[in-house]
């Protein structure tokens, strides 16, 4: 049967609305959302996501305060492809496309009512594919970017923040990538992943914003090599190829800053210096790669709800942060202005630019 949607015109192939043109089970479309305090205090990572191969819908929702984070996890069935943008208790709410969202949740262990209004123009990053060993594509996905504010409300740890000019940023992405149950591995589990090297950089300043996405090989290869400038007025600039010096806390991969070198059209170099204010490992109770409770998509039933709560302090937590992505609330520098937004970060493995040989090596 038509689904609601079939009554526009947004179709991109010969099929209803209800079945992706791929007819992978990794077809995905998701959302993900970051606000903060601009101090450290307070960070929280949101999104929700939509698996129409795998019939499932889900969210999630986590806060860090100081040392503590809180995480709330929702899943459900999908029943029909829509507008509807909610999962159990979460919803995101669509006012004006491309400009402002209102993002609610009605939890006693995370929960929020806030506002997002985008501060410049959203983008349209490069498209991002990587492959196995047998050159299969294990993500193909198209992404849009934006910088933004925020304001309203957050309650967590029995404590309600006044949200009032707070910084984020947020993407909506959708193509495939691994999502659900874990796939039997075949002939590729034969050639293990060497490393995994990312860095991603949306960074809002008062006059423009800076996007930048790289992915580099173990030997420094780069799949994907992104960094533009964006101006109120809708201009976008790009800025050449970036170099990175990385400052990492001794004994770790968890940077403390950074400094990325760009170049403008004209030849001019560009220094964004970038201090991370507090980070967020993606892969505990979140459900990005690598966590061990939860992984999206995976079917958990209908009107599913999980919480936790962790302890970043303890060395089991302190254990699972070399093994995933580590989001960084940040504040940043360039051109003499200073900036806020998102330092993503993930050094896997190999990766011979910065001296780490294996998986064990740290710095020094």
């Amino acid at each position: 049967m038509p689904t609601e949607l079939d009554e526009f015109p947004i179709h991109q192939a010969p099929l209803p609305i209800a079945r992706a043109d791929s007819s992978d089970r990794n077809f995905y479309d998701r959302c993900y959302l970051n606000a903060h305090d601009k101090l450290g205090e307070v960070f929280l990572i949101a999104g929700i996501g939509t698996y129409p191969n795998l019939g499932v819908r889900d969210a999630f929702a986590t806060v860090r305060v100081k040392d503590q984070q809180y995480a709330l996890r929702l899943s459900d069935a999908l029943e029909a492809r829509s507008l509807d943008q909610q999962v159990g208790p979460m919803k995101l709410e669509v006012v004006e496309p491309l400009n402002k969202l209102r993002l609610t949740c009605d939890n006693d262990h995370v929960g929020f009512d806030l506002t997002w209004t985008g501060s410049f123009p959203a983008v349209l990053e490069q498209r991002h594919i990587m492959l196995d060993a047998n050159d299969r594509p294990t993500l193909d996905a198209q992404r849009f970017a934006q910088v933004g504010t925020w304001a309203g409300s957050l309650q967590v740890g029995g404590t309600t923040y006044d949200v009032s000019d707070w910084t984020g940023t947020r993407d909506r992405s959708w193509g495939i990538r691994p999502i659900g149950e874990a796939e039997p591995p075949g002939r590729a589990a034969e050639q293990p992943l060497e490393g995994f090297w990312w860095l991603y950089a949306p960074l809002q300043f008062d006059d423009f914003a800076v996007i930048v996405i790289v992915q580099e090989q173990p030997d420094g290869f780069r799949s994907l090599n992104d960094a533009i400038r964006v101006f109120p007025d809708g201009r976008v600039e790009q800025l050449g190829w970036p170099r990175f010096e990385i400052d990492y806390t001794s004994g770790t991969r968890i940077p403390t800053g950074a400094r990325i070198h760009l170049t403008t059209p004209q030849g001019e170099a560009l220094l964004v210096e970038v201090e991370s204010l507090s980070f967020v490992p993606l892969h505990i109770g979140c459900g990005y790669g690598g966590d061990p409770e939860w992984n999206h998509g995976v079917w958990k039933g209908k009107d599913w709800v999980d919480t936790g709560t962790y302890d970043l302090t303890q060395p089991d937590m302190i254990g699972r942060f070399p093994w995933g992505v580590i989001d960084h609330s940040a504040r940043a520098t360039c051109n003499g202005q200073v900036g806020y937004g998102l330092f993503e970060h993930a050094s896997v493995g190999r990766h011979d630019p910065t001296g780490f040989a294996d998986y064990m090596s740290v710095a020094p």
